[in-house]
C-alpha cells in the first residue's frame, strides 16, 4: 500500500485506464494468511483443510491463489462453483455450502465429486433424485445447529437440529434406505457471532455425534466449523474504546457531530436512556486469526479432561475451516477519484467521489477505518478540514463513511482517496449496477522485487477460465 501511495503515477495510471473506483489486491498477503492457519493446525498435528469463503470477494485471481497456496475454496452459488472448477478446482479442494441449492448446482457438484453440505430434508430429497438420475452417488456433509452452550440453545435458521440429526441419518441415509445415493462423510456448522467458547463446546458436541454415527457404520471423517474467525483492523485498542465512548456520549447528549446526520450506528436514545448496540464489525480484537483458532483448540472438555485438539486427534477427525475476511486481511484497497467538493446547509464539507456506497458496503453500519488521501500538492499548516465522503447514487444516504473524517486539507478535484483493507466483505458483497454504473475493476498484484510499474497489475476479468 505504501509503495503505491509513494508512487502516485502508478495509481493515477490505473484509475485513468480502468475507471473509478478500482480494487487492488495483493496476492502475497493472501498467501501469508494461508500460511498462518496452516502453521497453527500443524503445530497440533491435526488433520485439516482450509477453504477460502469465496463469497467474501468475487475475484478470480484469489481463487487461483487459494489453489496455488494449497488450500480449497468454499462456494455458495452455481456460478461460484462453476468458475472455481474452471480455475483449477476439483473434488479435493472445493465444497458447496450454498444457503439455497438448486438442481443445476447439485448436479454440477455431484458430477465433479464436490462435497455438498446439506441443510434440510428437502435438500436430501433433491440431492437423492439428482444422484439417482445421473447415476453418481453424492458426497455430502450434514449441517447441524442448535448446540446447547451454558444452558442456552443457540438458534440458527440453518442446519439440522443436533438433537435430531443422529436419528435422521441412521433412519434415512445409507444402503437400502430412503437416501441411498448419499454418502455422508462429515458434519458442518457455522455459528453466528465470534465466541471461541461457543465454538469449542459445539466442536465437542460434534465429536460426540461423529462417534455415535461411526458406531452405526457411517464413515464420518471431518467436522467443518465454517468461518467467522475474528481479525483485527486496528493497531491501537485505545482508538476503539475512545470511538465507542465518544459515540455513546454524543447520542446521550444529543449532540452528535461524529457521524453524518446524527447516525448512532446502532445506538439510540429512548426515554433519556442509551439503548441498542454498535452495529459494526468489532474492529479491534486482541484474540484474532491464529490466536482465535488456538483458543478453540486449547479449550478443555470437562467430561474427558482433554483439549478439543486432543479429542480431534484421538478420534482421527479432520478439522475444516472456511475463513473469508481473515484470509483477506491486508489483501485489498479501493481507490476512488474526487469529483467535487461542496458545503451543505449545515456548513459541512461533502467530498463527492466517483463511486457509490454499494462498492464499499457490508453488513456493518459503517466501515470504521480512516482512508488515505493521495494529494498532488504539499500540505501547509492550518489547512485541516472535517469532511464526509459521498457517492454517486441519487440517494440522501449514499454517504460512503458515516463518520466525519478529519483530513490535513480539503482534497482537490482529480485527487484520489484510498480505503484500506477492503477486500473482505466490502468490495463486492453488495455491489450493484444501479443507475447502470459499471462494476469496479479488480486488479491483481502478484508481487515483485522490481520497481513498481503499471504493468504488474492484472485485470481480474482477463484471467482465463479453462
Amino acid at each position: 500500500m505504501h509503495e503505491l501511495f509513494n508512487d502516485q503515477s502508478v495509481v493515477k495510471g490505473l484509475v485513468e485506464r480502468y475507471g473509478s473506483p478500482i480494487n487492488i489486491h495483493h496476492l502475497p498477503s493472501f498467501n501469508h494468511n494461508c500460511e498462518i492457519y496452516k502453521e497453527v493446525f500443524e503445530s497440533y498435528s491435526l488433520k485439516y483443510r482450509i477453504f477460502y469463503a469465496r463469497k467474501a470477494n468475487k475475484s478470480r485471481g484469489l481463487v487461483k491463489q487459494a489453489f496455488a497456496s494449497g488450500i480449497g475454496v468454499d462456494t455458495a452459488s452455481f456460478k461460484e462453483l462453476e468458475q472455481s472448477l474452471s480455475l483449477g478446482g476439483n473434488s479435493e479442494n472445493l465444497v458447496l455450502t450454498a444457503a439455497i441449492k438448486t438442481e443445476p448446482q447439485i448436479e454440477l457438484a455431484i458430477r465433479n465429486g464436490v462435497p455438498i453440505i446439506l441443510d434440510n430434508e428437502d435438500e436430501c430429497v433433491l440431492t437423492q433424485a439428482v444422484a439417482k438420475r445421473i447415476g453418481h452417488k453424492a458426497n455430502v456433509g450434514f449441517r447441524i445447529s442448535g448446540f446447547e452452550v451454558d444452558e442456552e440453545k443457540l438458534y440458527s435458521r440453518f442446519g439440522f437440529d443436533v438433537d435430531d440429526v443422529i436419528d435422521f441419518i441412521s433412519s434415512y441415509v445409507g444402503e437400502n434406505k430412503t437416501f441411498d445415493q448419499l454418502e455422508v462423510t462429515g458434519l458442518h456448522f457455522h455459528l453466528d457471532g465470534y465466541s471461541t467458547h461457543q465454538r469449542s463446546i459445539s466442536l465437542i458436541t460434534s465429536v460426540n455425534i461423529v462417534s455415535k454415527l461411526k458406531n452405526k457404520g457411517y464413515n464420518i471423517s471431518f467436522i467443518d466449523i465454517g468461518g467467522g474467525i475474528l481479525m483485527n483492523y486496528l493497531e491501537d485498542e485505545k482508538e476503539w474504546f475512545a470511538f465507542n465512548e465518544n459515540l455513546k456520549k454524543a447520542v446521550v447528549e444529543e449532540y452528535n457531530d461524529i457521524t453524518f446526520n446524527d447516525n448512532g450506528l446502532g445506538f439510540r436514545l429512548e426515554d433519556g436512556k442509551l439503548r441498542g448496540k454498535l452495529n459494526t464489525y468489532p474492529y479491534f480484537n486482541k484474540v484474532n486469526k491464529e490466536g482465535f483458532i488456538r483458543e478453540v483448540l486449547d479449550f478443555v472438555d470437562d467430561e474427558s479432561g482433554l483439549s478439543v485438539a486432543s479429542l480431534l486427534v484421538n478420534n482421527g477427525i479432520e478439522l475444516r475451516i472456511e475463513p473469508g475476511r481473515s484470509l483477506l486481511d491486508q489483501v485489498g484497497i479501493t481507490v476512488a477519484k474526487v469529483v467535487h467538493r461542496k458545503k451543505d446547509a449545515k456548513g459541512q464539507w461533502l467530498v463527492g467521489l466517483e463511486m457509490n456506497m454499494s462498492q464499499m458496503m457490508s453488513s456493518s453500519a459503517d466501515f470504521l477505518l480512516d482512508p488515505y488521501m493521495l494529494y498532488d500538492s504539499e500540505i501547509k499548516e492550518n489547512e485541516q478540514v472535517d469532511v464526509f465522503f459521498t457517492g454517486a447514487y441519487c440517494l440522501e444516504r449514499d454517504v460512503l463513511l458515516k463518520r466525519k473524517i478529519t483530513l490535513p486539507k480539503l482534497p482537490a478535484i482529480g485527487e484520489y482517496v484510498a480505503f484500506v483493507n477492503t477486500a473482505g466483505y466490502m468490495m463486492h458483497f453488495f455491489e450493484t449496477e444501479a443507475h447502470l454504473f459499471d462494476l469496479s475493476t479488480n486488479l491483481m498484484f502478484t508481487g515483485s522485487n522490481e520497481k513498481l510499474s503499471f504493468f504488474q497489475f492484472i485485470d481480474d476479468s482477463k484471467i482465463v477460465l479453462e
